[in-house]
């Protein structure tokens, strides 16, 4: 059996991103989103989310570019105090991530408390998943987990892309390529940190790589190539309006690209689509 989540990112970015994703969703080709507890379209997408029941919504955790949801006071080594913001980049956090100078009780606070609020505000959140996939990292995994099973959720984005779905996408620079594959060497601490917390997860995720350049001849390339077991496609729809442009994205023509791209998933035989809400296997070890 081939299951897939379609899931896209960035539900709460903008009103043009939530817009997209309804949209995909009710036409049927795409089944989940990670919201965005501290984003510019917050409020409306949590009534968005309220209001579609069968679209399957999950927390996407902001670690980096972004506001925190605690005061940057409690977070000293996790956000830049003169700005009050999260560190803008990917590269600025690990730098500080990896030589020690993020505190792991920071990350899980706050982890906690954007899970917090989109609880509060009466989402039933179905799974985890990071901004920039930070939790592919350890140091960022265990407590991100730990902040998720406290608050009931029991799963997470597999952030890893299969060898051969790399082999099926096409177009993508070199150099990005280049990083998706070194960075696989962190799915083994990643498996094995997930089954020891009890989590469930993917057999993988699709799509990473093509972050950018996913568009109709990728996705179709992809979805041919899925073998048996569960994936999830991550994609990044949405509309490049005024507030996209604002919103300090490197994807901007591309989501519009992606939201038409999705529009094929629903015709492609052979294949369950489902959201994180039917994934109750455990990982294994």
């Amino acid at each position: 059996m081939t299951r897939l989540i379609v899931n896209a990112d960035d539900f709460g970015l903008t009103q043009g991103v939530n817009r997209a994703i309804v949209e995909l969703h009710r036409t049927g080709s795409l089944t989940s989103t990670t919201l965005m507890a501290k984003a510019g379209a917050t409020a409306e997408a949590v009534a968005l989310a309220q209001s579609t029941p069968a679209l399957g919504v999950g927390c996407h955790v902001v670690l980096v570019d972004g506001e925190p949801a605690l005061a940057p006071a409690e977070l000293p080594t996790l956000v830049d105090q003169h700005t009050g913001r999260l560190r803008p980049t990917l590269g600025t956090f690990l730098k500080a991530l990896l030589t020690g100078r993020i505190r792991a009780e920071e990350i899980e606070a706050e982890a906690a408390a954007q899970i917090a609020l989109l609880q509060a505000r009466g989402v039933r959140l179905t799974h985890i998943d990071t901004h920039k996939h930070t939790h592919m990292f350890p140091a960022v995994l265990r407590p991100v987990l730990r902040a998720a099973k406290a608050a009931g959720i029991s799963c997470v984005r597999n952030p890893f892309e299969p060898v051969w779905s790399l082999r099926a996408t096409n177009g993508a620079p070199l150099v990005r390529r280049t990083e998706v594959r070194l960075l696989r060497a962190f799915e083994p601490a990643f498996r094995r940190i997930v089954a020891e917390e009890g989590f469930s997860t993917t057999d993988g995720s699709i799509g990473v790589l093509a972050t950018g350049t996913l568009d109709a001849a990728t996705v179709s390339s992809l979805l041919r190539a899925l073998p048996e077991g569960c994936f999830e496609l991550v994609a990044h729809p949405g509309y490049n309006d005024v507030a996209l442009r604002q919103a300090n994205t490197r994807l901007l023509a591309s989501r519009e690209v992606e939201r038409t791209a999705l529009a094929s998933v629903r015709n492609h035989d052979g294949i369950e689509l489902i959201s994180f809400a039917a994934l109750s296997y455990p990982a294994p070890l």
